[in-house]
């Protein structure tokens, strides 16, 4: 999520039908709590919750899950830097390794990828041999809608459009919101995030209610997620106003091409398996 800290104001302005620009949510004391952090906070206790509630339901509950949590959390947060980490050594001229992760900005999808390596180093440390994947998706969606409501309050908007839900900004705002080159008042602009917030709610939703009884093959609730986030994230993108990297793509859409036929890769992997596995005994 490049650009994710925006500038500390006590100010709010208006967007669109009464939405804030709320760089900073409130004080404890004279220490200012960041929008964006704090909606990033709340959403990863919501996922640590339902993780527990999950692990419990499913007869999975160790102990060691914390660990792995843990190595979800720091992998997620090296990876969401490492994502831009390019971009901030390209535009700033004097980098340092404090600068680009203060400073540098943040992705979702390295967060993601730096999550999931972060998840498999931690077995490893620890001797976890059991899958885990489908018990840790359903938090991670959750977190994500969560975490999202706070990049819509301080990040840019997206691309313009004529449609009735769109959002216009006020100079003010427009002037605190970074890397937003079509955030002008009277512009109504998609509102990307309210997008994504809406894709993550429904994802949570199915996993647990429509999609967990369906899945046949260990890891196939947490493959179905990630591959319909990439394409969801892809079609978004165009709509999302971020800088165009090559060919008319952005940075996470590039990554995405290369990455997203892998995941369906592994998801029809894994419907093959379990077609060769029922083969025999439909013959008995």
């Amino acid at each position: 999520m490049p650009g994710a800290r925006g500038r500390e104001s006590h100010d709010s302005a208006t967007r669109g039908s009464g939405n804030l620009m709320v760089p900073v949510l409130f004080h404890v004391g004279s220490v200012p709590v960041r929008t964006h952090e704090f909606f990033t906070l709340v959403g990863v206790i919501a996922g640590v919750v339902v993780l527990v509630i999950e692990s419990r339901r499913r007869g999975m509950f160790d102990r060691r899950l914390l660990w792995l949590t843990l190595g979800a959390l720091v992998g997620g947060a090296i990876g969401a830097r490492l994502g831009v980490a390019g971009r901030y050594l390209v535009a700033d001229p004097s980098p340092s390794v404090a600068g680009a992760f203060v400073e540098g900005g943040k992705t979702i999808l390295g967060g993601l990828a730096g999550a999931y390596v972060g998840v498999l180093l931690a077995k490893r440390l620890i001797g976890y041999r059991g899958h885990t994947g489908d018990l840790f998706v359903p938090a991670v969606a959750i977190a994500m809608a969560i975490g999202r409501v706070g990049c819509f309050l301080t990040e840019q908007v997206g691309t313009p459009t004529s449609l009735p839900w769109a959002i216009s900004v006020s100079p003010e705002v427009a002037a605190r919101i970074p890397m937003c080159p079509t955030c002008a008042p009277g512009i109504g602009m998609h509102p990307s995030f309210l997008y994504e917030i809406a894709f993550h709610a429904v994802m949570f939703a199915l996993l647990l209610t429509w999609l967990r009884p369906r899945a046949r093959v260990p890891g196939e609730l947490f493959t179905i997620y990630l591959v319909a986030y990439a394409t969801f994230r892809f079609a978004v993108e165009f709509v999302r106003g971020n800088e165009v990297l090559v060919a008319g793509l952005t940075g996470p859409q590039v990554f995405l091409l290369v990455t997203g036929p892998l995941l369906a890769l592994r998801f029809l992997a894994g419907r093959r398996t379990v077609r060769v596995a029922v083969v025999p005994v439909e013959e008995m």
